[in-house]
């Protein structure tokens, strides 16, 4: 928006007053006056020292703000932050439509009154600091103009931005929905200013190894997804950090060296951790793992700054740890389904039940869409997107669930343009709103931490405990081979645990003088071996029949000119023969009472 030539004084006045109500005229036209006799001309006014400007705020401010808002001046930060008052009212006389569309989707977001007046506000302010129309200003400006809010309270010594980020969040989502952006606003955690910092001196002490690494990225970026890249992104940075920081003398990739990646190694292993006095194993496999693929790609990439020869090898990296799903029991899930329905928040009791039936990740979750639910048959479904491991799949969705998502449909709205179907006050739901969330239930629940993966390994656990196939749980959550499964197969098994205590009450009987212990006292273990022990030895194998089953050929050894036995398998020979006669085997029978009477004739001898 481009300030139009100055009008003189009557004119300014006129204008200024026509959009009064009749009772402030003459009111108004007194500051106007008040302004002209100050400064001369707006021209004047513009050019006047910040103090000046903000010393005649008491007598002519509105008329200030009324130039600032149809954009005859341009004011600086400075003026903005130090002004009294704020815009909202003289935007809504100056841009009525645009007010009132604001206004309207504002409430339809879910904002009070008096968050929607200063988004209203701060978006006057950002559009006079761009010299824009408040309907025209794009992503692009509402950043630059955010930075100048921040450098002017810097120089003011007001360290509190909260408001000002708040604000300008809220009116980005407002803008976002009525089409004039096209940027979903997401919250800033302070990360991307630190990482552009780590990145400016890197450049700066070594443009070479800078170049190389964005490249490096650059190329990657094409096949591995937004959240790979950060973390690839991040150990580089890192590793570059520690090379300038410690091995100033390296000023490119191909000057990097075996001893350099040693050094780094100790270096890590000593660095704190997030959660804990030292870095976990897996973060410095994923560190040292990150630039292992980083070096032996150079080449691949034709990527010319690269040493001449890997420096980062596969024992460089810890022995990975292989710990089982953390999850959480049948009683304290059966609390926290509990204590979820009975939530008062919508999106508690939607978010955290369809992440506990479903085994859905939480990125899965916040990202599914409006048209998720689909219908197949007589049933429904869920379409979990593309996600984590670049697939998607169908789960079967609970008549329950399909009810709560429904319910969390109706109240989200239609209106909003964004196809997410978490959305909060027009704005993507973080995860971190979730963890809280499921931090809140589970402290009402009784049951101690618990975060939202637990959920997945939960009804993984649930599920194999319950007899479901490996291949079906699989499917369910998305894994790509069995061997991501079969880790679930290793946690507590109910039918183990039922075996193992059913035998063990048995073993007990040993130690308890008062019982004795019962004939059937053995386990699917026991039974095994005692099958085994009863396999027949033949001239090149054994025969592996169990004594439970009748055999056609089972006289054909005795019959065997070799066959050799004693007078221990008579009881075994006369049942046999028992057999024989009950079933009508003529020929088995006499085989059997010929044994049978060599035996007694050797006992009698």
């Amino acid at each position: 928006m481009t300030a139009p030539e100055f009008l003189g004084e009557p004119e300014l006045v006129a204008e200024f007053t026509s959009s009064e109500p009749d009772s402030s005229i003459a009111k108004r036209r007194r500051q106007a006056r008040a302004f002209f006799a100050r400064f001369g001309d707006p021209a004047d006014w513009q050019r006047a020292s910040l103090a000046d400007q903000l010393a005649a705020e008491p007598e002519c401010g509105r008329f200030v703000g009324w130039l600032i808002v149809t954009g005859l001046v341009r004011p600086s930060p400075d003026y903005l932050l130090g002004r009294r008052g704020n815009l909202a009212s003289i935007g809504d006389r100056v841009h009525a439509a645009l007010s009132i569309e604001f206004a309207d989707m504002s409430m339809e977001l879910g904002y009070p009154v008096v968050l929607a007046r200063r988004q209203w506000s701060t978006l006057l302010d950002i559009a006079a600091l761009t010299a824009t129309a408040a309907n025209r200003v794009s992503d692009a400006q509402i950043d630059d103009a955010v930075q100048q809010l921040r450098a002017a309270a810097d120089r003011a010594g007001n360290r509190s931005m909260r408001n000002l980020t708040a604000n300008v969040f809220g009116m980005q989502a407002v803008l976002f929905h009525l089409g004039l952006i096209d940027r979903l606003p997401t919250r800033s955690n302070g990360r991307a200013g630190r990482r552009d910092a780590q990145w400016r001196h890197i450049t700066e002490h070594a443009p070479l190894l800078a170049i190389t690494l964005r490249d490096y990225l650059d190329q990657m970026g094409v096949r591995l997804r937004p959240n790979s890249i950060a973390s690839v992104e991040k150990s580089l940075r890192i590793f570059a950090g520690y090379l300038i920081e410690h091995h100033p003398d390296i000023r490119c990739v191909a000057d990097v060296r075996r001893n350099h990646v040693q050094a780094y190694k100790t270096w890590l292993a000593t660095r704190t951790g997030n959660r804990g006095p030292s870095l976990a194993n897996q973060t410095i496999r994923t560190r040292l793992g990150t630039l292992a693929a980083f070096f032996a790609r150079l080449d691949e990439l034709d990527i010319a700054d690269r040493p001449p020869r890997v420096p980062v090898l596969r024992s460089d990296l810890p022995i990975k740890d292989d710990p089982l799903p953390r999850f959480i029991d049948d009683a304290a899930s059966a609390k926290l389904l509990t204590a979820v329905r009975a939530h008062p928040d919508p999106f508690t009791r939607t978010a955290i039940e369809l992440l506990a039936r479903t085994g859905m990740r939480q990125s899965e979750l916040l990202a599914l869409t409006t048209d998720a639910v689909v219908q197949i048959g007589s049933s429904y479904w869920l379409r979990v997107p593309l996600g984590k491991l670049h697939t998607d799949r169908y789960i079967p969705l609970h008549p329950h669930l399909k009810t709560l998502l429904d319910d969390w449909i109706t109240q989200r709205g239609d209106n909003a343009r964004s196809k997410l179907l978490f959305l909060e006050r027009g704005r993507r739901i973080r995860p971190s709103r979730l963890a809280t969330a499921l931090h809140s239930v589970a402290a009402e629940a009784g049951i101690g931490h618990v975060t939202p993966h637990q959920l997945r390994h939960t009804l993984a656990t649930q599920a194999i405990n319950r007899g479901m196939s490996l291949e079906a749980i699989a499917a369910l959550l998305g894994h790509k081979s069995m061997s991501m499964t079969l880790v679930y197969a290793r946690i507590a098994d109910r039918t183990v645990a039922d075996e193992y205590f059913a035998v063990t009450e048995k073993v007990e009987a040993l130690y308890d003088q008062d019982r004795q212990l019962p004939a059937d006292a053995e386990g699917s273990e026991m039974a095994k071996l005692r099958r085994e022990a009863h396999r027949r030895m033949l001239g090149n194998g054994y025969c592996a029949r169990p004594v439970e089953l009748d055999c056609h050929f089972e006289s054909i050894c005795e019959s065997c000119a070799f066959f050799v036995t004693t007078i221990e398998f008579r009881p075994t020979l006369q049942r046999q023969r028992d057999d024989a006669a009950a079933k009508g085997q003529v020929g088995r029978k006499k085989i059997f009472d010929g044994l049978l009477g060599r035996l007694d004739g050797d006992a009698a001898s």
